[in-house]
């Protein structure tokens, strides 16, 4: 790192479990982000700040008015454009050090099996299940690390599925793609703006956590938030033996 990064980084720097090597390792890391919305809001404002040195984005979807009361990384000026290229031009303010890539598209399971694999970690946050078992299935097959998040109304919910190790459950563990759950996006339900924004730091806390390998990550657990009350609750989750998707890397 040359002068201004370190004066750019000095309060990573400062931070004993980061240093001068833990910085450089963020600075070397890819990170690939599914959906520049509500939640990859603040997940790439953060990780963009922090130094990540390749961010890939995804989102098949342009600026609209409607997104603006929670979608942080757009603003007014942004309306009709492309949400990659709305999210590169504010990460790029933020750090134009760093190298973004865009994927202006809604990805596919053929385009995460070539997206996947060159990322160090892996961040859900996109808006439906279709998408978020297709992630899991690429992260699942390549072993990385995935940080999933999701926000509805007054309520979000985070937790990290990484089948690195070979307890961990993974997404269909814990919504199987045969189960009851139903699609129901903001535009029909709402949400309360601040939930995202909850949630979304924290993947990109939970991000940071798992590349410099510090801290204990919600790997095999889901955290609930209660919006209106602030109340949250911890839930153990579980390997599902018979899952289709991560039982060949069980022992």
């Amino acid at each position: 790192m040359d002068d201004q990064q370190l004066l750019r980084y000095s309060r990573h720097i400062l931070l004993p479990q980061i240093d001068i090597a833990g910085q450089e390792k963020l600075n070397q890391s890819r990170v690939l982000i599914i959906g520049a919305g509500g939640l990859g809001s603040p997940a790439a404002l953060y990780l963009a700040a922090s130094g990540i040195g390749h961010l890939t984005i995804c989102d098949g979807d342009q600026v609209d008015l409607t997104n603006l009361q929670r979608q942080i990384i757009h603003d007014s000026d942004t309306i009709g454009l492309a949400k990659t290229q709305s999210a590169k031009q504010a990460l790029h303010r933020i750090n134009p050090a760093i190298h973004i890539t865009t994927i202006q598209t809604h990805v596919d399971a053929e385009k995460l099996s070539q997206l996947v694999p060159q990322a160090d970690a892996v961040i859900d946050a996109s808006d439906n299940f279709s998408t978020r078992h297709h992630v899991n299935q690429a992260c699942a097959v390549h072993k990385k690390p995935l940080i999933s998040g999701a926000a509805v109304q007054f309520s979000g919910q985070i937790s990290v599925f990484d089948l690195r190790h070979d307890n961990s459950p993974c997404y269909h563990c814990l919504y199987p793609i045969d189960g009851d759950q139903e699609d129901m996006p903001c535009a029909i339900l709402g949400v309360f703006s601040p939930v995202v924004g909850i949630i979304g730091s924290m993947q990109a806390a939970e991000t940071l956590k798992i590349l410099l390998n510090i801290g204990q990550s919600l790997n095999g657990r889901l955290l609930l938030l209660d919006g209106l009350t602030m109340n949250w609750r911890s839930v153990r989750l579980n390997k599902d033996p018979l899952c289709p998707v991560c039982r060949c890397n069980g022992r």
